[in-house]
């Protein structure tokens, strides 16, 4: 982990419980966990790039990614591969300078060219057999954080 440049996360059911709840006027919820926010915050200010790539396209994923000053935001992806290699191209650094978090079987291919991957608790189980390290903590529940903490500490960089 030594060599992550750029952490790219998903969004459903990793930065959030998976659940996507409408009320009666359409509008829709999302629930953050503030830990994975701090963690992503600390490895921005460590000099970290952070991205997100999701499958879906939600006014609240932008909302969190500008709060939380997420260098890249890419919604409604359905193949994420061609996005991640074109950044990768873009700021200079290889796939496997990429730690991937993900959830689910549309993290798959992205997750094959990244140089470290991982999952929270409840990730599908191709998810969960496939992975570099699995969480202790559910999506939604500080998986993010507990994967940012393990690269900033690997890097030298976790201060307390």
């Amino acid at each position: 982990m030594k060599n992550i440049k750029l952490i790219a996360l998903d969004v459903d059911g990793t930065l959030t419980n998976g659940e996507i709840c409408y009320d009666e006027n359409h509008m829709e919820f999302k629930t953050f966990n503030a830990k994975d926010g701090l963690g992503i915050k600390t490895a921005i200010k460590q000099g970290l790039k952070v991205c997100i790539i999701t499958g879906r396209e939600s006014i609240i994923t932008e909302n969190r990614s500008n709060e939380l000053g997420c260098h890249f935001l890419y919604q409604n992806i359905q193949d994420k591969v061609p996005v991640l290699e074109k950044l990768c191209k873009e700021i200079g650094i290889r796939p496997d300078q990429v730690a991937y978090v993900g959830d689910d079987i549309n993290d798959l291919g992205v997750m094959e060219i990244c140089g470290f991957t991982a999952c929270p608790s409840d990730a599908s189980i191709d998810i969960l057999e496939t992975v570099d390290f699995v969480s202790r903590f559910e999506g939604g529940k500080g998986a993010v954080r507990e994967v940012i903490e393990g690269i900033l500490r690997d890097q030298g960089l976790w201060t307390v």
